[in-house]
């Protein structure tokens, strides 16, 4: 084997030295900058993108505490309107209520005029019926003619007595 022979030995570590050091100035000078730039290029895509992610989180935030606010700001205005709704039904309500009372007392009213009419007049029916029939039994019975101011009178009397 040639590479263990020991006098060909010097030149191949000669050779292993100038190798090694061509490799080390291409990759020095050539290849690390590309990769140092490579990082420092892949370093600042993460940085903008976390200041982008950052940028999103903020503005997120910001809408959702406008989404917040809305949502309470609507449910104030609900509130108000519910509690509006529902004291303008209750007024009408009351309004109602109080038109279909005095509409009732009225009618009730105008009943009981017409009611109270009804008995009158019914009672002066009874009044001349019971004149009449007194006056025809009186004449029947007795066979003389009362005048008509005493019958009434006498019927009056009567009905004023109750009876008695």
């Amino acid at each position: 084997m040639p590479q263990l022979d020991l006098s060909v030995f010097s030149p191949q570590i000669i050779w292993l030295v100038i190798t090694f050091l061509i490799l080390w100035l291409m990759m020095a000078k050539i290849a690390l900058p590309r990769i140092g730039l490579i990082l420092e290029e892949r370093e600042k895509k993460i940085g903008d993108n976390l200041e982008m992610a950052d940028d999103f989180r903020k503005a997120a935030n910001t809408e959702l505490e406008a989404y917040e606010k809305a949502i309470s700001e609507a449910r104030d205005k609900a509130r108000i309107v519910l509690s509006e709704t529902a004291r303008q039904v209750t007024l009408d309500s009351a309004t109602q209520t109080a038109e279909l009372r005095d509409t009732l007392a009225k009618q009730i009213q105008a009943a009981e005029i017409h009611i109270t009419s009804a008995k009158n007049e019914a009672m002066e029916g009874i009044r001349n019926s019971a004149a009449e029939v007194a006056a025809a039994a009186t004449e029947r019975l007795i066979g003389v003619s009362i005048p008509q101011e005493t019958v009434d009178a006498a019927v009056d009397n009567v009905l004023k007595n109750g009876g008695q």
